[in-house]
């Protein structure tokens, strides 16, 4: 051990005094030690960096002029030690300049020999204070230690919690992939024209929440959703989940980048869906036509506009399709009940030809929670 020691008493430190002038050393030992600190004396550099060799110091006071080795050249290998106790430099009077050249070469603290001796007093609270500053430097290093590990284990926490996350997105989204197969293979199965088409919506519904969970589970971030590329995906699934009446072509997007939040993703693409659905299903009796979904910006409040348009027969001012087609209202009570989730409805507004839905709603955004 080679550092300081800080140890000893509450009152008293070990020191060791380098001074090739041994009258001096033994009385800085005998005054030192009534004031409770221990005193080893080295008479040139080289027995002294033997000593410290062996470790147990918390301080070391270092004279200048020396035979051999003078003070600076030894403050030098004192400070290339591995963590080295500090060093308080010992000079004549006129010797200022050799003073700043020790504090700039690495020594804590410098003091003035006197004929008297009355420096040693000054010696003494310059130990205390050299050593103190160690203290405080431990502590802070330990402090800062301990925050990287714990930074570390946060990290390492969140980075499992993500995977973890992914892991159960993509689990959840498997398995409501294997419900929407299911659903398809029953409605392929099913004689009954009335219940194919029921169990096609509740397929395309299910293929709009697995959507998501496809989404997090393929991204960094298992709390926000581009809903810009959800939208997109979601729309190529329902191109490949609409019958032959409807020619894929047909059902379009246009979308502004935004992030949102899951939840909000997995609510807007359920109304999506609704909406799509009813336009594909009512819009165009006995034939097919364009379906136009669009998300804009709505300047200058920030909130974003949801449109969902065709050119087919339109609606009543009651909001039923003109052409009588039956409709067991299913789909426009999972519409109201998805908008109140984002604190709005879902309006008809007028249109040249057909029906053009609108949503307008505040995007958050989104937060990771905490590990």
């Amino acid at each position: 051990m080679t550092g300081p020691a800080v140890s000893g008493s509450a009152t008293g430190h070990s020191l060791l005094y380098i001074d090739d002038d041994p009258a001096l050393g033994r009385f800085v030992q005998r005054q030192l030690g009534r004031l409770g600190h221990r005193v080893e004396t080295a008479q040139d550099g080289d027995a002294g960096l033997v000593r410290l060799a062996a470790g147990g110091f918390d301080a070391v006071a270092l004279d200048h002029y020396m035979p051999g080795r003078d003070g600076l050249d030894v403050l030098d290998a004192i400070r290339a030690l591995p963590d080295p106790p500090p060093v308080i430099f010992v000079t004549g009077t006129s010797e200022s300049r050799i003073a700043v050249s020790a504090l700039k070469a690495g020594a804590t603290d410098y003091v003035v020999k006197d004929v008297g001796g009355e420096f040693v007093e000054l010696l003494e609270a310059a130990v205390r204070s050299a050593v103190a500053g160690v203290v405080l430097r431990r502590e802070k290093e330990a402090a800062d230690r301990a925050i990287v590990e714990a930074r570390d284990r946060f990290e390492a926490l969140a980075a499992e919690r993500q995977v973890l996350m992914r892991e159960v997105n993509h689990r959840v989204g498997n398995s409501l992939q294997l419900v929407a197969a299911f659903l398809h293979l029953q409605a392929n199965g099913s004689a009954s024209a009335e219940t194919r088409d029921a169990l096609n919506e509740a397929n395309r519904r299910v293929l709009a929440i697995a959507q998501v969970h496809r989404r997090l589970y393929t991204s960094d971030d298992v709390k926000a959703v581009a809903l810009d590329s959800y939208l997109s995906a979601l729309v190529e699934d329902l191109r490949e989940s609409s019958d032959g009446s409807s020619p894929r072509n047909q059902l379009s997007l246009s979308a502004a980048a935004v992030m949102i939040d899951a939840d909000s993703a997995v609510t807007i693409g359920v109304i999506v869906t609704e909406l799509v659905i009813n336009a594909l299903k009512y819009a165009y009796p006995g034939g097919s036509g364009p379906v136009r979904v669009r998300l804009e910006a709505d300047e200058p409040d920030g909130r974003y506009r949801l449109t969902v348009a065709d050119d087919g027969v339109g609606k009543t001012e009651g909001g039923e399709v003109r052409s009588g087609a039956a409709s067991s209202g299913i789909g426009r009570t999972i519409i109201k009940a998805m908008a109140s989730k984002l604190n709005t409805t879902v309006t008809y507004e007028d249109a040249d030809a057909g029906t053009r839905a609108v949503m307008v709603f505040a995007v958050t955004e989104p937060k990771l929670a905490g590990p």
